[in-house]
C-alpha cells in the first residue's frame, strides 16, 4: 500500500487564517517586519556591523518590504516558502531560537490576507538571487533572478480586490508606527523614515513618559511606576489612571515582545487588583500565543505578574512614608483596588489601617484614628444598617464604622490580625437598647395599659414593645433585631415557602432561642407621648401599627406578607379616622 501526501487547500488555510486566528487583516504588516527583523538578526549573528535596515514602498495597489537580512538560498526559499508546516529546515538555518520574532513561512502566508500575488526576490552572501512567486490558489514558481546589489530580501505584494485600503500610503505608515515604533531599526516608507526606535521609558526622563500616556493612552497619569522583571526580560512602565476605573472591567495592557508590537490589549499581565494601572512593557522571554496577539497563560506568566504586582505594592508603601498626601489623593481616586489587595496582603492591610478612611456617624476617619479614639472599632455590615442607626448611636456618643461599602467590613474584620492590640467588633443594634434610660416607675407604671394594647397590637407580627427615653427627640420609634433574631426570621420565612423535604433540613437548622425584635418607642417624642395619653383604644392600636411600618421603613427592614397586611390596615385606619363619614342628609 503506497502513501500519499496531503494536499493543502491554501485558500482555506488563507480563510482560517483571517477569520480565527488573526484579529484583523492588518498584521500582514507586522508579519513582513517580523520576517526582516529576523533576517536582519540572523545575519548580525554572524556579522554584528551588518547593516539594519527595513524600506517599505507602496503606491495604493502594490506594496514592497526589503530587508538587509541573511538572505536565503535557492534550496532554503524551497523549504520555507513552499511547504507549509515544515520546521526542519527552519532550524537548520537557525530561525528556531529564541531571538527571533516569528516564522518566515507561516509569517508570509499570511500576506495572502490582503494580496492575490505574493513575489520575493532573495539573495545571501556570496549566493545567487532567487525569485519565488506564489499565488493565492496555491500555485507557485522559483527560479534564477537577476542578481541584487545587496544582501538580504525583497517582498512584493498586489493588492487583491477590496483589499486596497491596506495599501494606502497613510495606512500603511501608520501600521509600521504601530507595530514597529520599538525596533531597534532603521525603517523608510517611501524614503522617510518613520520610527526612531526608543522606547517611552528610554527617553529623556517623566516628561516624556507623561507626553506618551496623553499621546497614546489619551490621559495624563496620576503617576509613573517602572517596571523591571529580568526573569522576563521585561522593562517597561505602568502609568496610574488619574480617575476611578471599573474593578468588573479586566485592565489591558499594551505589550511589546522583542520591541515588536504583541498587541494594544493585554489581560492578564498584571494581578487583576491592578485595575488602577495601564502598562505597556516590552519582554523577550514571556511566550505569545499561536496569533502572536496575546501572552501564553503559563506558569511563566503567572510568576511574572505576581512579581510586577509586588512592585506595584512597594510603590504604594513607599507613598505612605515618602508622600502621605499624594497618597492620600490616590486612595481617594482608587481605594477600591487597594482594598482588595488588602484582603489578602498584610502590608497592604497596614497601609488601609494607617491611611484609608472609613465612613462613620462622626465623620471619615482611619482604623488607626478610630482605635486611638474609641478602643474597640464598632461597625455594621449593612448602608441600610448604618442608616438605621447612625443619628441615635451618635446621641448616645457611640462612633460606628458603615461597613456596608465594598469589602470594608472584610477589611475591619482582618484588622486585629495584623495590628497588635486593635479589636474590632461587629456592632449588634440591640447594644442600643442598654444605653437609652429607663422610665420612672411611676412612669412606667402609668404607660402599663398602653404598652399591653401596644403589644397586643404587633403580636402578629412577632415584635415584641419597649418604652425607653433616648435622643433625638425627633425620632419617635426604632426597629432593632438582633443579628441571630434575624437569620431565623429569613430562615423561616424560607422554611414557610419550601417543600417538604427542604423545610425539614432547614427546621434541623433553627435553633434560636425566639428573642423577638423590639419596637422601642420614645418616651422623649412629643408624638409617643400624645399616642399614649389617647383615650381611644382603637386609634391607639392604629397609632402604634403606623408608628412600626415607620420604623421598618426608616430602618431599610424587610417587610414582609404579614407586616404588609398591618401596615395597611393602620393606613387605611387612621385615613378613616382624619375623614370622617358625612351624614346621610335623608336622616
Amino acid at each position: 500500500m503506497g502513501s500519499e501526501n496531503f494536499r493543502v487547500d491554501l485558500q482555506g488555510v488563507v480563510d482560517l487564517l483571517s477569520h480565527h486566528l488573526y484579529s484583523s487583516p492588518r498584521v500582514y504588516l507586522r508579519e513582513l517586519l517580523q520576517n526582516a527583523v529576523d533576517a536582519i538578526t540572523a545575519r548580525r549573528a554572524g556579522s554584528p556591523e551588518a547593516p539594519g535596515l527595513v524600506a517599505l514602498a507602496v503606491d495604493d495597489q502594490r506594496l514592497s518590504i526589503s530587508d538587509t537580512g541573511i538572505g536565503l538560498w535557492p534550496d532554503e526559499v524551497r523549504e520555507l516558502l513552499a511547504t507549509i508546516g515544515r520546521s526542519s529546515k527552519r532550524d537548520e538555518i537557525g530561525f528556531a531560537r529564541t531571538e527571533f520574532l516569528g516564522q518566515f513561512g507561516i509569517g508570509l502566508l499570511s500576506a495572502f490576507m490582503v494580496a492575490d500575488e505574493i513575489e520575493v526576490v532573495t539573495r545571501p552572501a556570496d549566493g545567487p538571487t532567487t525569485r519565488w512567486n506564489g499565488t493565492a490558489d496555491g500555485r507557485y514558481t522559483i527560479a534564477e533572478a537577476p542578481d541584487r546589489a545587496e544582501t538580504g530580501t525583497t517582498v512584493t505584494l498586489r493588492a487583491r480586490r477590496g483589499a486596497e485600503q491596506w495599501f494606502k500610503t497613510a495606512t500603511v505608515v501608520e501600521l509600521v508606527k504601530l507595530f514597529g515604533a520599538l525596533l531597534p531599526l532603521e525603517i523608510t516608507v517611501n524614503g522617510e523614515r518613520v520610527t526612531d526606535g526608543v522606547a517611552p521609558w528610554e527617553g529623556d526622563g517623566r516628561a516624556d513618559l507623561v507626553g506618551y500616556a496623553q499621546d497614546q493612552l489619551g490621559f495624563t497619569p496620576f503617576d509613573v511606576i517602572p517596571l523591571n522583571n529580568p526573569a522576563a526580560g521585561l522593562t517597561g512602565v505602568a502609568f496610574v489612571l488619574p480617575f476611578a476605573a471599573n474593578p468588573a472591567e479586566r485592565a489591558t495592557h499594551r505589550v511589546y515582545l522583542k520591541r515588536m508590537l504583541l498587541a494594544e490589549g493585554v489581560e492578564g499581565l498584571l494581578p487583576d487588583w491592578a485595575f488602577f494601572v495601564r502598562a505597556v512593557i516590552d519582554t523577550s522571554e514571556l511566550r505569545p500565543t499561536a496569533s502572536r496577539e496575546a501572552l501564553f497563560d503559563d506558569v511563566f506568566l503567572e510568576a511574572t505578574r505576581e512579581a510586577l504586582g509586588e512592585q506595584l505594592r512597594g510603590w504604594m508603601v513607599r507613598l505612605g512614608s515618602t508622600d502621605p498626601q499624594k497618597l492620600d489623593r490616590f486612595l481617594g481616586i482608587h481605594q477600591l483596588g487597594v482594598k482588595a489587595l488588602a484582603l489578602h496582603d498584610d502590608e497592604m492591610l497596614r497601609l488601609v489601617h494607617r491611611w484609608l478612611k472609613f465612613d462613620t456617624n462622626h465623620g471619615r476617619m482611619t482604623a488607626a484614628e478610630l482605635h486611638e479614639l474609641r478602643g474597640t472599632i464598632r461597625y455594621v455590615g449593612t448602608i441600610e444598617e448604618f442608616r438605621q442607626l447612625a443619628a441615635v448611636a451618635s446621641a448616645q456618643n457611640l462612633t460606628i464604622v458603615n461597613g456596608g461599602y465594598t469589602y470594608d467590613a472584610e477589611l475591619l474584620a482582618r484588622l486585629p490580625d495584623v495590628v497588635p492590640g486593635l479589636t474590632t467588633q461587629r456592632f449588634d443594634p440591640t447594644e442600643l437598647s442598654t444605653s437609652f434610660d429607663s422610665l420612672d416607675p411611676q412612669t412606667e407604671l402609668e404607660l402599663r395599659p398602653f404598652v399591653r394594647l401596644a403589644q397586643e397590637a404587633l403580636d402578629p407580627v412577632g415584635c415584641e414593645v419597649v418604652v425607653r427615653a433616648f435622643d433625638p427627640a425627633s425620632l419617635s420609634a426604632i426597629y432593632l433585631v438582633d443579628r441571630s433574631a434575624q437569620f431565623a426570621t429569613e430562615l423561616r420565612a424560607t422554611r414557610s415557602r419550601a417543600d417538604a423535604l427542604w423545610s425539614e433540613v432547614l427546621g434541623a437548622l433553627d435553633t434560636h432561642d425566639d428573642t423577638r425584635p423590639q419596637l422601642v418607642l420614645n418616651h422623649r417624642s412629643p408624638l409617643v407621648r400624645r399616642m399614649a395619653a389617647l383615650s381611644d383604644p382603637d386609634l391607639a392600636r392604629l397609632a402604634v401599627e403606623g408608628l412600626y411600618g415607620h420604623a421598618l421603613m426608616l430602618g431599610y427592614h424587610p417587610i414582609g406578607p404579614a407586616d404588609s397586611a398591618l401596615v395597611n390596615r393602620s393606613f387605611l385606619g387612621l385615613l378613616d379616622q382624619a375623614v370622617p363619614t358625612p351624614e346621610d342628609p335623608t336622616r
